[in-house]
């Protein structure tokens, strides 16, 4: 598990590291960028959704999908909670950031493999349930929090977004069993192939313009980054404890939890005016320490469940 979380972190801060050197060589530029995060989240985001839900219907795995919602959505709730109550800034833009990143974590690359090898195909599954609640609540409540923007929880705006629309799209894929043809299948794969490149290079851009040890001089920074981390895993964790959950899918959902600091933290800074440079330290900072967090909190999830 530890070689399997390490080999994770390692190609994240590669290819950071590639975006970052692209920016130096000023081959990245802020307007392909900018063009790149529009790509990221409009494009790539629902392909990676509705593929998500291209299965076989079954009642089965139905329920085990809907329980799976529920609890996730739980789990989001209790970390807006959290942070709510412990994340306050008088610079509303940072305390926007703060709390954005301390809640949605990069639950898809780092998250999924770790599912597959430590809990298998029913891991894996409720790992994707995990994905698309997530995708739910970042394109809703995120995309509110991160702006500042009352408009966004209007229900045209609620609603009318591109994960919501991915989602809507593949549970009608799903629940009605609709045919895809191999050459829109194939297309759908090649664009969700792109999911975690393309926003580690925006990260990348990002970083080359601003001081990385600021992370690690930034008192705030490091507690949101710790609450992230350590507080709401282990926080989740005894909460889904309490009301019952055991298993496979109390696992699957603090990996899920505990990964480190989403990538869209930057990609929604950078496009709904949020501080970029404060959810670049953000992503950095835990994507190191989530080296030693990860198989932390994995392990006493896997000792209770």
């Amino acid at each position: 598990m530890f070689i399997t979380v390490f080999s994770q972190v390692c190609i994240l801060m590669l290819l950071i590291a590639v975006g970052f050197v692209a920016a130096k060589a000023k081959i990245m530029t802020a307007e392909g960028t900018k063009c790149c995060t529009d790509i990221a989240l409009i494009i790539v985001t629902p392909c990676v959704i509705i593929k998500s839900l291209i299965r076989e219907y079954s009642g089965e795995i139905m329920k085990s999908l809907a329980k799976a919602f529920v609890l996730t959505l739980l789990v989001q709730v209790l970390m807006i909670f959290l942070s709510m109550l412990l994340l306050h800034s008088k610079d509303k833009e940072k305390e926007r950031v703060l709390r954005f990143g301390s809640i949605f974590a990069n639950c898809g690359f780092m998250s999924l493999p770790l599912q597959q090898v430590i809990l298998g195909d029913d891991g894996t599954l409720y790992g994707s349930a995990y994905i698309i609640m997530f995708n739910l609540v970042v394109w809703s409540y995120g995309v509110f929090l991160i702006s500042g923007d009352k408009k966004y929880i209007r229900p045209k705006k609620l609603f009318i977004n591109p994960g919501i629309i991915g989602l809507l799209i593949g549970i009608i894929i799903f629940v009605f069993s609709v045919p895809i043809p191999d050459i829109v299948y194939s297309s759908l794969n090649y664009l969700s192939a792109i999911y975690t490149p393309l926003p580690m290079l925006i990260i990348g851009y990002h970083l080359a313009q601003s001081n990385v040890l600021n992370a690690f001089r930034d008192i705030r920074c490091i507690f949101s980054v710790f609450l992230s981390l350590i507080v709401y895993p282990l926080a989740a964790l005894g909460l889904l404890y309490l009301i019952g959950v055991r298993g496979t899918l109390l696992v699957s959902i603090i990996i899920s939890v505990s990964a480190p600091v989403a990538a869209v933290t930057t990609m929604f800074s950078s496009k709904f005016g949020g501080d970029t440079e404060l959810s670049v330290d953000m992503v950095s900072l835990s994507t190191v320490l989530s080296l030693g967090t990860m198989p932390l909190v994995i392990y006493i999830a896997q000792l209770i469940a």
